[in-house]
């Protein structure tokens, strides 16, 4: 039996992050061929597997139960499709060094096992509990479940020990508890074991970064009066789908007046000469995320403006010279500005604004980098994390702002920028 029919058979080797750091990080083409070593999915698989098994053994957990589709991603490489992101419909038990159990929506765990041949066929189930609480707790299906995942735990010698859960519905808790299981807080366990990227994970955030270098060249191009913000975001849709995105999360299209505050959405606003808009393309490819602003000026920026992005971009660069392994998260959150000295009363309430954050399977991973928590709790960073940094100045015109935001590998002696359309100064589109 080949060793991708067996994944409770790990070796050592399945936990190497295979990383490659001698010249530029590659972005290779999307499709398989046979002329290059692209990205190994069966490595993956096997590495994803074995980082959650060792960070359970590390934890007082002996058995991880996980509702997050991003850790049941993780963990089983399963998928079903984005609709389900919201439904707390799946679910996944790993219990030791067993495989996981998939318990899927319906026919999409016999899907499971004619065509996921890494997972154990009769370790893929279908089931459902609450469907957010659609299915009413008196129906007896959480229950049902919570008898078969306790079952399954004594089966693997593991009842004595907690369970880590991730999140689930309130009812599924109690069902859980009233089978006499110890539930804690298994989302930390997730987290660590998904904080350092392999090879694989690092090519494949890579190529999600290409894809909205290319976006970025075309709302470049099309940035100027008669258009509006849900325009821009329609057009990225429309090209980011076509490119092999698997899920357009968000974009942010924000623009004029509505820069400063900072909303966190879009609307639909026409562009006017003059205005500074800034964009952020929240996608992913095969799974993997990027969190990527960029600010444009249309047809002409005034000296309030072009200050407000100098100085966005000299906290961003500040923040990208202090990443190495080693280097704790406060010493970067230290060299952007306290939030009074950008027009916010308190951390709070800039929150966000001066931020680092992971990113992998899920938009927001470790490490967290902020003032409101890096400064009195900072983490450790290591070789193998990417994160986005980002940086936002309002403009001394009272409405204008500019918001840069830049996605980084940290490399063995340093970090490597993934998020390459050009930046360093004031983008002018369709200049006057």
């Amino acid at each position: 039996m080949s060793r991708a029919l067996t994944p409770h058979v790990l070796t050592p080797q399945d936990l190497e992050p295979n990383w490659r750091w001698e010249g530029r990080l590659p972005a290779w083409g999307h499709t398989s061929v046979d002329f290059e070593r692209r990205v190994d999915h069966d490595r993956l698989r096997r590495y994803r597997l074995s980082r959650t098994r060792q960070a359970l053994k590390a934890s007082p957990a002996g058995t991880l139960l996980l509702f997050d589709v991003n850790n049941i991603r993780y963990v089983s490489s399963t998928k079903i499709g984005e609709w389900e992101r919201d439904k707390m419909c799946r679910f996944c038990l790993l219990t030791g060094d067993d495989s996981p159990y998939v318990w899927d929506f319906g026919s999409a765990a016999y899907h499971h096992k004619k065509f996921s041949d890494w997972l154990e066929p009769d370790h893929c189930l279908a089931g459902v509990v609450g469907m957010r609480g659609t299915i009413p707790p008196e129906f007896g299906l959480m229950r049902k479940y919570a008898k078969q995942i306790a079952g399954l735990i004594k089966d693997a010698g593991m009842a004595d020990m907690p369970v880590g859960v991730d999140y689930a519905e309130t009812a599924m808790f109690h069902a859980l508890q009233e089978e006499g299981l110890n539930v804690i807080d298994g989302q930390q366990i997730m987290l660590a074991a998904r904080e350092i990227k392999n090879w694989d994970e690092i090519q494949l955030l890579t190529q999600a970064a290409s894809m909205v270098d290319g976006v970025y060249h075309m709302i470049y191009e099309a940035l100027k009066p008669g258009i509006r913000e849900n325009d821009i975001v329609a057009m990225s849709n429309k090209m980011l789908y076509e490119m092999g995105s698997d899920d357009v999360e968000a974009i942010n299209a924000i623009s004029g007046e509505r820069c400063n505050p900072h909303p966190h959405n879009f609307t639909d606003r026409y562009f006017r000469p003059g205005d500074q808009a800034f964009f952020d393309i929240l996608q992913s490819y095969q799974g993997y995320r990027t969190c990527y602003y960029r600010t444009f000026n249309i047809g002409r920026a005034t000296p309030a403006q072009h200050d407000a992005y100098v100085k966005a971009r000299e906290w961003i660069d500040a923040s990208i010279a202090m990443i190495k392994p080693g280097v704790s998260t406060d010493k970067v959150a230290e060299v952007w500005p306290k939030a009074e000295e950008f027009g916010f009363p308190n951390e709070d309430a800039a929150f966000g604004l001066q931020f680092g954050h992971g990113l992998g399977l899920a938009l927001h991973e470790r490490p967290i980098i902020s003032r409101a928590i890096s400064i009195d709790h900072p983490m450790e960073i290591k070789t193998g994390m990417v994160f986005a940094l980002e940086t936002y100045c309002p403009a001394a015109d009272g409405y204008s702002a500019a918001r840069i935001e830049e996605e980084v590998v940290v490399t063995d002696t340093g970090v490597e920028v993934i998020s390459l359309f050009p930046a360093e100064e004031l983008p002018i589109a369709n200049r006057y």
